[in-house]
């Protein structure tokens, strides 16, 4: 028996598995969820340290030991947030992400916040999906309807009406010329000038 058999160079690399890409968004957002609320908590207790330091005029700070994460989400609430992010289509996630880092860089909220912001991001998401959806649908329709309505307007008929050169005759002509006008068989009766 070979040594390389007992360890696992010889077998091809494991490919990654393929996953939904509805799944991925999901956990892309909201491991981007995690994050922030993990810095916003962060940060609170930095806010937090300085007050005292202020207040106090003494850095106690190196010898406190904080938890690793203190505040999690409700599971209630983590899975109404999976259910919107499954709503987000893939080509949104990145955007998502963009737009919810700007927000919370902006605002710097706290970490009871942070998962509000983060709904209120993918609220404002689906709502603009929903919106390029409805436009795409009525470009289609629009576009099928003038499909139809143009190949009925490039049909032509080989017969052209030409309102100058007509073998209808009329009195106008008959005058011009100075003949005699044919009798006429329209619907009015013809009247002549007694003379």
């Amino acid at each position: 028996m070979s040594l390389a058999s007992w360890f696992r160079w010889n077998e091809p690399p494991n490919r990654i598995s393929q996953r939904n890409p509805t799944e991925m968004v999901v956990e892309t957002l909201m491991m981007e969820l995690s994050w922030q609320t993990k810095q916003a908590e962060k940060q609170q207790r930095e806010r937090e340290n300085e007050y005292r330091k202020i207040k106090t005029g003494v850095d106690y700070g190196w010898l406190v030991s904080y938890p690793k994460q203190s505040y999690d989400i409700s599971p209630g609430e983590r899975l109404q947030l999976e259910d919107m992010c499954t709503k987000i289509h893939p080509s949104y996630c990145g955007p998502v992400i963009l737009r919810f880092r700007q927000l919370v860089a902006e605002y710097e909220p706290e970490v009871q916040e942070v998962s509000r912001l983060f709904r209120s991001v993918l609220q404002e998401a689906a709502e603009k999906i929903k919106e390029e959806e409805e436009a795409k649908k009525l470009a289609r329709q629009w576009n099928t309807k003038n499909k139809t309505s143009l190949s009925l307007t490039t049909f032509k008929s080989r017969s052209r009406i030409s309102p100058f050169i007509s073998d209808i005759k009329t009195i106008s002509e008959d005058v011009e010329r100075g003949t005699q006008p044919t009798r006429r068989v329209w619907s009015m009766p013809e009247f002549q000038n007694a003379k």
